[in-house]
């Protein structure tokens, strides 16, 4: 715990900038303790309220630089590697387009309070070629606030925290150890959670050569694809497919045939939004629903055609029921 103490004391506005840099390159360390430590630690004279903060979101803004550039250099390929470490894989993408599609740039104004969007909000920004001025302008104003937040708790709380600090740090190694076993139990419960959500997941997988076969056979089934109306746009759709909003599943998939084949295709890992929306369209009576191994990548990786995105889809579904 001293050692803490004596990082933000001696080597200051570095450790803030450090610390914070690391958090938002994705590594799993908390900024939040060490931003509060430091403002209620804060020593007149050595270092101003000021100085940590602007710190702190210089270390935001290179980080977010860094996210920022891949995606638009490599595209959906870095947000498919944000999601694989992602500790919920399901909501990783697909929110972060649907609040992106919605908000736009300002949505980067409150990234950083939203777990899982920080680091794939600032990537999915260089991907679907935000401007570098509008990306800056909003990004900064997020990391402000942010960062001013958790330094304003720290010296809302001051007294409180350096009581907690002072005790830890008489109990020495033991302080430091209850610090390790509390931060180690959060990442093995996530990891839990994650862990629980593929279990409830798995299900069989229609193989992207198998769809293929289908549609060139004239036997089409039904294929849903549960991606973003941006994500469709930009990126096409597989043959035939048609959107699905999950919060009107109920109203699209009346008086489709429940005993039809069903294909649920998205683009993330393990197939888990797909397959959570086929185990609800499951729930609905259809007997026959199936995610589709490796989404629409692998279809893509396959080189098999698209077709652009034209808007809702509700009147064709309705028109295959008739």
């Amino acid at each position: 715990m001293q050692h803490l103490a004596d990082g933000i004391e001696f080597y200051g506005l570095w450790f803030v900038f450090l610390s914070v840099l690391a958090t938002q390159l994705g590594l799993p360390l908390p900024a939040y303790p060490t931003l509060m430590l430091a403002a209620a630690l804060l020593i007149p004279g050595v270092h101003s309220f000021g100085a940590i903060l602007a710190a702190a979101v210089a270390a935001t803004l290179l980080a977010d630089l860094g996210w920022y550039t891949a995606g638009r250099t490599l595209g959906r390929r870095v947000l498919a590697s944000l999601c694989r470490v992602s500790l919920s894989p399901d909501s990783c993408v697909r929110q972060t387009e649907s609040i992106y599609d919605r908000f736009g740039a300002p949505s980067l104004l409150v990234a950083k309070f939203i777990p899982g969007f920080g680091a794939v909000a600032t990537a999915m920004a260089g991907t679907l070629k935000t401007s570098l001025l509008s990306f800056l302008f909003f990004d900064a104003l997020g990391a402000i606030a942010w960062t001013s937040i958790g330094l304003g708790i720290g010296r809302l709380f001051r007294n409180a925290i350096t009581s907690a600090f002072d005790l830890l740090n008489e109990l020495g190694h033991i302080g430091g150890a209850i610090l390790v076993v509390g931060l180690a139990l959060i990442v093995v419960f996530k990891w839990w959670e994650r862990q629980r959500l593929l279990r409830t997941l798995r299900m069989a997988r229609i193989s992207v050569e198998e769809l293929h076969d289908l549609i060139e056979t004239g036997k089409m089934p039904i294929v849903f694809d549960v991606r973003t109306e941006a994500a469709q746009r930009e990126q096409g759709r597989i043959p035939g497919a048609r959107s699905i909003n999950e919060a009107a599943l109920a109203r699209q998939l009346d008086g489709l045939p429940r005993t039809g084949e069903v294909v649920v295709y998205c683009a993330c890992p393990s197939e888990a939004s797909a397959a959570r929306i086929a185990k609800i369209i499951m729930n609905h009576g259809f007997a026959r629903v199936r995610p589709l191994a490796g989404g629409i990548d692998e279809w893509v990786e396959r080189g098999y055609a698209l077709e652009p995105h034209v808007g809702e889809d509700i009147e064709h579904l309705e028109g295959l029921a008739a």
